[in-house]
C-alpha cells in the first residue's frame, strides 16, 4: 500500500507542478516562435523594399529619389516605367500593411510598423505619387486603401501648412 500511496502522491505533484510548468514552457515556445516568424516577415519585407530601391537606382532618369517638390516632364516610356514602379511600391506597402499592421500592437511591433509608415509618408509627400495613387489602389485591400489615403491627405495638408 505504501508504494501505491507514493505513486498517488507523485501523480498529484505532476498534476500540480509539472503540468502547469509544461503548459508555461509550451506557451513561451509558441511566443518565441511567433516572434521569430514576425521577424522573418519583417526581414523579407525589408529585402523587398531594398530590391525596390535598386529598381529606382536602375531607373535613375525618373528622379524618384529627387526632392518630392520637383516636377519632371516625362516622355511616354518614362511615364510608364514610373507608374510600374509606383505599382510595385503600392503592392509592397499593401503586403506590409496586411502582414505587419494591427490596430493593437506590442511596442516591438509598433516600432517595426513605424518604419513602414515612414516609407509611406515619404512617398505620399510626392505629388506625382499621390496623383497616381488612386488609380493604383483600385482593387487593393479596402482597409489599406483607407490607411494610405489618410496618410496622403495628412502629408498633402502638411505640405500646404
Amino acid at each position: 500500500m505504501n508504494f501505491m500511496t507514493t505513486l498517488e502522491a507523485l501523480s498529484y505533484i505532476v498534476t500540480i507542478v509539472a503540468l502547469p510548468f509544461a503548459i508555461w514552457v509550451f506557451i513561451k515556445e509558441q511566443r518565441k516562435e511567433r516572434a521569430n516568424d514576425d521577424k522573418e516577415v519583417y526581414l523579407k519585407l525589408a529585402d523587398d523594399y531594398e530590391r525596390f530601391l535598386n529598381l529606382i537606382l536602375q531607373n535613375a532618369d525618373l528622379r524618384l529619389l529627387a526632392p518630392p517638390a520637383e516636377r519632371l516632364q516625362l516622355n511616354p516610356e518614362q511615364f510608364e516605367r514610373r507608374n510600374a514602379l509606383f505599382e510595385i511600391l503600392i503592392a509592397l506597402f499593401e503586403r506590409a500593411y496586411i502582414l505587419v499592421y494591427e490596430e493593437k500592437m506590442t511596442l516591438q511591433d509598433a516600432r517595426l510598423w513605424q518604419t513602414w509608415e515612414d516609407y509611406m509618408r515619404s512617398w505620399c509627400r510626392r505629388i506625382d505619387f499621390r496623383e497616381q495613387m488612386n488609380a493604383l489602389l483600385d482593387g487593393e485591400d479596402l482597409e489599406f486603401q483607407a490607411y494610405i489615403r489618410r496618410i496622403a491627405r495628412e502629408e498633402e495638408s502638411r505640405k500646404k501648412s
